[in-house]
């Protein structure tokens, strides 16, 4: 999608959720993620690697995730 597409994209996402319905969103744009969800499931060569509330981790943590750096606090 070009930049236009993207934001007209992000901009239905947020208005969505804004009506109180779910949406799963599949993307490795960190940017985009963290401007329209509230948790983010991390998925590291197809297996469920944690969950985390976005406003509590940063793309660095979830990056780190990914790759297989870090790990999710359960606490």
């Amino acid at each position: 999608m070009g930049v236009k597409e993207s934001k007209k994209a992000l901009k239905l996402i947020k208005n969505m959720n804004e009506h109180g319905l779910s949406i799963i969103i599949i993307s490795h744009n960190l940017e985009h993620v963290f401007n329209v969800v509230d948790r983010i499931m991390i998925l590291r060569r197809g297996n469920n690697v944690g969950v985390v509330k976005a406003s509590e981790a940063s793309s660095r943590d979830i990056v780190s995730l990914i790759t297989g750096a870090g790990e999710v606090n359960n606490n």
